[in-house]
């Protein structure tokens, strides 16, 4: 069976996720911007939460753990860090699996964002929700990690298969694309897909998820290994070039 993916706009600009194995029943929230809105999702599609994947501690994204386990008994698997906010069941990070049914979840390190940061690939699915280690034409901004680190993390999704469809939590790509186009002028991949980008927010569309294999063309800080950016923004090393992107995006 197909594993069933619902998407919906949650937050100021969240974007939730439930996933559904069909065959066993069991449903997992990826993230927990707003338990209550969750709940309510769920009902609607006539599922049960009988997990919950969290990327990272942030409240936007683990602050919902405690309602939907109050109403549903939930377990939680999350890296250490969301014990800040709520009680985990399993303790995950990189190299484990968990399961929904029949669906295995590879869990990645994708810290930088913040540390203990995880991402869920389902290679089954060709699917991977990756919090805010990574945006559309962006990555999450770098609160807690090192520059280095981050970079790793950065090439880790960089390796996963290019059909990957990148699941990543917020709708963040007009303000990315602005950059990114300022980032990487004569990029014409990246021209393109921003001209989509702009058409789509006009109808106020959706621009997540994204395709990793168009990320590895146009996303400036998958890039971060490509010569002509590392000419035009400087850094011997590709972390060191992500860590001056990673500046001017914050500054810009």
């Amino acid at each position: 069976m197909t594993l069933q993916i619902h998407q919906f706009p949650c937050l100021s600009d969240n974007y939730g996720f439930l996933i559904h194995d069909p065959a066993s029943g069991e449903t997992a929230a990826i993230d927990t911007p707003d338990g209550a809105d969750y709940l309510r999702q769920a009902e609607a599609k006539g599922w049960t939460i009988t997990h919950i994947w969290n990327t990272h501690w942030h409240p936007d994204h683990a602050g919902g753990n405690k309602d939907i386990v109050a109403a549903t008994g939930a377990k939680i698997i999350a890296p250490q860090e969301v014990e800040k906010l709520s009680e985990i069941d399993q303790v995950v990070a990189h190299g484990d699996s968990v399961s929904l049914g029949e669906f295995r979840a590879d869990v990645i390190d994708v810290s930088g964002h913040t540390n203990g940061h995880i991402a869920f690939h389902i290679p089954d699915a060709e699917v991977a929700f990756v919090g805010d280690a990574v945006f559309a034409l962006g990555c999450g901004r770098m609160f807690e990690g090192e520059p280095k680190q981050f970079w790793d993390s950065l090439s880790r999704i960089k390796q996963l298969p290019p059909q990957t469809t990148l699941y990543c939590a917020h709708e963040y790509t007009a303000a990315n694309a602005k950059f990114a186009i300022h980032a990487d002028p004569d990029n014409a991949a990246l021209q393109s897909y921003v001209e989509e980008i702009t058409a789509k927010r006009s109808r106020d569309e959706w621009t997540v998820p994204t395709q990793l294999d168009r990320e590895l063309a146009t996303n400036p800080f998958l890039r971060a290994d490509d010569p002509a950016l590392m000419a035009k923004w400087g850094g011997a090393s590709p972390d060191e070039t992500f860590a001056a992107l990673r500046a001017a995006k914050d500054n810009f």
